[in-house]
């Protein structure tokens, strides 16, 4: 999938959610991460890592087959991240809390937002795919709560 028609999903996904954040899209992610997108909540700008996403999409299908719904997905999910209310708050927490346990509940609750957000902004691919997306995302961070869980219970509980 050459960037113009990438363009073109991002600017009609843009149009159906109404959102007026900034997207831009870079080769890769400038860190040791496979990260298909971020969002900065300081510009109002999602940056989209096609390399990355391309990767993604081939580690999860084994080919570039669905890459146009992928991209969507990918997408949906930063302009969920651009649109959660809660968002400001949920950071503002993030970044306060002095409790680990607590932090990754935030940070699991922020993701659960942006999943949210996007299921609703693709109804029609809110299907297997979507699911399977948004359980393979979540699951570092429900075992990550699950982990820091047992760490802290008391003995004999």
């Amino acid at each position: 999938m050459k960037n113009r028609l990438i363009e073109d999903r991002v600017k009609r996904l843009l149009s159906v959610s109404n959102s007026q954040v900034r997207v831009e899209l870079e080769s890769h992610f400038p860190g040791g991460r496979m990260a298909g997108g971020k969002y900065n909540m300081g510009r109002h700008l999602i940056t989209l890592y096609i390399e990355e996403i391309k990767a993604q999409c081939t580690q999860l299908y084994g080919s570039l087959d669905r890459l146009d719904a992928y991209v969507d997905i990918v997408l949906a999910h930063e302009i969920g991240h651009a649109e959660d209310g809660e968002l400001d708050l949920l950071a503002t927490l993030l970044e306060t809390s002095d409790s680990e346990l607590e932090r990754r509940r935030i940070a699991l609750r922020i993701e659960e937002n942006a999943w949210a957000y996007a299921r609703e902004l693709l109804p029609l691919t809110s299907g297997p795919m979507l699911d399977e997306i948004i359980r393979e995302s979540l699951q570092a961070y429900h075992e990550a709560i699950d982990e820091l869980e047992l760490e802290i219970q008391p003995i004999g509980a």
